[in-house]
């Protein structure tokens, strides 16, 4: 016999605040996998800057269209646009972190409209829970932090660690890195791409022989 499972009343409250706001607010979508075409909120949290759909759909054609066994994080994760694009693509384990309340719980919805079993969602600085990861466990990092912040550095020394061998980056920035500043955090940039005021870089940790 099937029996109704009732969802607790919070959950169901944020599922319909989240309905509520793909109809009042600007959104993206979310472009191949198990969730294309479905939409996500941008809000109005000063400095949101969502990755635009054209280069989100760039990025995962450069990756590969199936990432399923995938360890992803996604910091200053924002609209969660990245984390959920990965985890639409069969992602096993997707971690979005973001620091501003609002966002933490328009991510929270969002994962629950989208029964996103794989995602998870942090409220905390997306540095510190970097170095919390363990050493050499994630296979790719989504790294987006405001453009006029002085992390970027730092957020890479801490995202390399994570970083599998062989482990991908994806970084924006309102300028290009030069391979040499790369090359100092043992990166290697395989793709660039600049879309108005973004330069998206794919990058891939260094072997140990190359660091």
């Amino acid at each position: 016999m099937v029996r109704n499972v009732r969802r607790p009343a919070g959950d169901i409250a944020r599922a319909d605040a989240a309905k509520v706001v793909l109809r009042d607010a600007h959104t993206v979508r979310i472009i191949g996998g198990m969730w294309k075409r479905s939409k996500l909120p941008v809000g109005n949290s000063p400095g949101l800057r969502p990755t635009p759909d054209r280069v989100r759909e760039t990025l995962f054609n450069w990756l590969g269209q199936d990432l399923r066994g995938w360890r992803c994080i996604d910091v200053f994760a924002g609209t969660g646009a990245l984390g959920f694009e990965a985890a639409s693509r069969g992602a096993a384990e997707v971690l979005l972190v973001e620091q501003d309340r609002a966002l933490v719980e328009q991510l929270q919805a969002q994962r629950l409209r989208l029964d996103a079993g794989a995602v998870t969602v942090l409220r905390g600085d997306a540095v510190l829970v970097l170095r919390q990861q363990a050493v050499a466990s994630m296979d790719l990092v989504f790294l987006d932090p405001p453009f006029d912040s002085l992390l970027y550095d730092v957020a890479l020394q801490a995202a390399v660690a994570a970083m599998a061998p062989g482990g991908y980056l994806y970084l924006e920035a309102a300028q290009p890195w030069s391979a040499q500043r790369l090359a100092r955090h043992g990166l290697v940039l395989k793709r660039q791409l600049k879309a108005g005021a973004v330069v998206a870089h794919l990058l891939q940790r260094q072997s140990a022989a190359h660091a």
